[in-house]
């Protein structure tokens, strides 16, 4: 089965939710090596919104914008070394968490696909922080400084992801 090629439409809400994105991820709290940011809620919204297949083509512009130096990412940063740094594996793992999402969510209601694919994105950034940016650090550290203080916040912005979405996707089309 072919996929049908993206249409002007959806190559404007691509452009327009990955804007919103960085939007979001400027909107951010200092925290240790990790900031709070509302990007887990606007991935969530694109997903949601949008379906996997232009969510997970939201996330990659999003990410390539930041690659090559677009101020996208938290504190109005871009650039490889942010995707290099103590938050790389978590941006990064946005890429599988979309497309964990965009296999999921043809199987699964939103919520668990949401829980699943936040889940995948935990696991890259806390691999990565482990392997790439502080190898001195102990599993049980770097979860207290890079998960655990995420997990509530981030519930509460995928159901508020969830929650806009139902409102927003009948103005879609």
């Amino acid at each position: 089965m072919t996929r049908s090629p993206l249409r002007t439409l959806d190559m404007a809400y691509i452009a327009l939710f990955a804007v919103l994105t960085a939007v979001c991820a400027w909107i951010a709290i200092p925290a240790g090596p990790i900031p709070f940011t509302l990007q887990t809620f606007s991935v969530f919204l694109v997903l949601t919104t949008l379906g996997g297949r232009r969510g997970f083509y939201t996330v990659v512009v999003y990410l390539l914008l930041g690659a090559v130096g677009l101020p996208v990412f938290s504190s109005f940063q871009g650039g490889l070394g942010v995707l290099f740094g103590a938050a790389g594996g978590f941006l990064l793992g946005l890429l599988p968490a979309a497309l964990i999402y965009r296999f999921a969510e043809s199987r699964l209601p939103p919520l668990p696909a949401c829980l699943l694919s936040l889940t995948i994105c935990y696991l890259s950034g806390i691999v990565w922080y482990l392997l790439f940016y502080s190898a001195s650090t102990d599993l049980s550290t770097a979860l207290r400084w890079c998960v655990f203080p995420f997990i509530l916040p981030d519930l509460i912005k995928t159901g508020l992801a969830l929650t806009v979405s139902r409102r927003l996707k009948p103005y879609l089309r």
